[in-house]
């Protein structure tokens, strides 16, 4: 009877770590419920990914902007390590956009538009690998129209252009509370002095790209 009871104890403490390493935050459910069929994600990370989400939140055609990490090698980065800089990841954003309404090239041009593209490893105020510019690409085509923006852009800079091309790897949702950070927290004293000015310098540049206010 006691063997028994031990091996019942042992196998609800098992299902109920792996109930437990397998739960999903919202975020990530929300994010795995776009349907694959209608839209395409890209990544990009160039700063703080506040400011970022807030950038390719506003433009037409996507339809949902999530912040994380990426371009790192260790599994599991939270906010607290990767901001020591050494699990090699840079906070980043995965946009889920509507290609009949706003196509990977122009969420390129909202990219290198909305970014010192010269600042070596950081962005603004923002120093550091965690910080550091990064456009991810997922296929051949994708390569080649940042790989072509990138040589364009070159020839209007003495300086190199910073942002690493990458292939994508993998996007590590953030904690809950980093997502629509600008939106649950407009007095945040980052936010009123680095996010939105850099914000409105972007919706100042690309006003064609901008959804209707309402939608904002």
């Amino acid at each position: 009877m006691k063997s028994l009871l031990h091996l019942t104890l042992l196998s609800i403490l098992f299902v109920s770590c792996g109930k437990a390493q397998n739960s999903k935050s919202p975020s990530e459910i929300a994010s795995e419920n776009f349907d694959d069929e209608k839209y395409e994600r890209a990544y990009f990370a160039s700063g703080c990914f506040w400011c970022v989400e807030t950038i390719y939140e506003s433009v037409k055609g996507v339809e949902e902007v999530f912040s994380g990490y990426s371009g790192g090698h260790t599994k599991n980065p939270t906010y607290e390590s990767s901001n020591t800089g050494r699990t090699g990841h840079a906070e980043a954003v995965e946009v889920i956009y509507d290609p009949e309404v706003v196509s990977f090239s122009t969420l390129v041009d909202v990219y290198f538009g909305s970014q010192d593209v010269t600042q070596q490893n950081g962005q603004g105020p923002d120093i550091g690998s965690q910080y550091r510019s990064i456009i991810f690409y997922q296929n051949a085509d994708e390569k080649e129209i940042i790989e072509q923006k990138v040589e364009a852009l070159s020839k209007d800079y003495d300086r190199p252009i910073a942002a690493e091309v990458k292939e994508f790897d993998k996007f590590w949702m953030a904690e809950e509370y980093h997502q629509d950070y600008k939106v649950n927290n407009p007095n945040n004293p980052y936010i009123r002095n680095v996010s939105v000015p850099r914000y409105t310098r972007f919706k100042v540049r690309f006003p064609e790209l901008l959804k209707p206010k309402s939608e904002r």
